[in-house]
């Protein structure tokens, strides 16, 4: 039975500290690992583009993963819920807490902007990109640049070999752009929430009730 299919997963610290933004980018890493050893294909995109090569993304406080293949679910079965690293505070020596918590949850592809995305509101652009020391990595214009009309986001992706595989990494980080922009506009609306809540004052009340029957002083 051929069980190939696509999952999203979201990695994130939540509101942890920044021990557990270094959390999330342990469990992006060793998830790596672990679908390379399955035979899978992983793709991690992470907020405002930042990039977890060489050891440079360490204060992630979340990454989405989209994994494809056979028997994903597998994979995602070993990681969904909460994922807890025991280790001395990296950042706090004389830090007492040892425990640090990283949530994994599957992410519906229907799901705001994963399931939102008109294809007539995409431009794809084909291009030979380079890598460095002057060689090419693609004999033909297999690279692929990606701009969604409505917000202007574009994305660039030249790392496979193929022009349709580029072309599906390209809409899946342009999916994740999207999905991190809606988060970020829903975390702005609670903080501005709360502050409404916080803006509460405890004196100078313009009415006044008592008792349970809620009666009008």
């Amino acid at each position: 039975m051929n069980d190939r299919q696509r999952l999203r997963l979201l990695v994130t610290s939540g509101d942890g500290p920044r021990e557990c933004r270094l959390a999330v980018t342990l469990v992006v890493r060793r998830m790596e690992r672990e679908v390379t050893e399955m035979g899978l294909r992983i793709s991690v995109a992470l907020p405002n583009d930042m990039r977890m090569e060489d050891g440079s993304a360490k204060d992630v406080a979340s990454a989405l993963v989209t994994i494809d293949g056979e028997h994903t679910a597998t994979l995602a079965d070993r990681w969904r819920r909460t994922v807890r690293w025991a280790a001395p505070n990296p950042f706090r020596p004389h830090h007492k807490r040892q425990n640090w918590f990283v949530g994994v949850f599957a992410v519906e592809t229907g799901e705001g902007p994963l399931g939102r995305i008109d294809r007539n509101d995409l431009r794809f652009e084909m291009f030979r990109a380079g890598i460095p020391c002057g060689q090419h990595r693609n004999t033909t214009d297999s690279a692929v640049r990606l701009t969604h009309l409505p917000s202007g986001v574009s994305v660039i992706a030249k790392n496979e070999r193929s022009q349709h595989r580029n072309k599906q990494v390209a809409l899946d980080h342009l999916a994740a752009r999207l999905f991190f922009a809606q988060q970020a506009e829903e975390a702005q609306r609670k903080t501005a929430e709360n502050r409404l809540h916080k803006r509460v004052e405890r004196g100078n009340p313009v009415r006044c009730f008592k008792g349970p029957d809620f009666r009008e002083t």
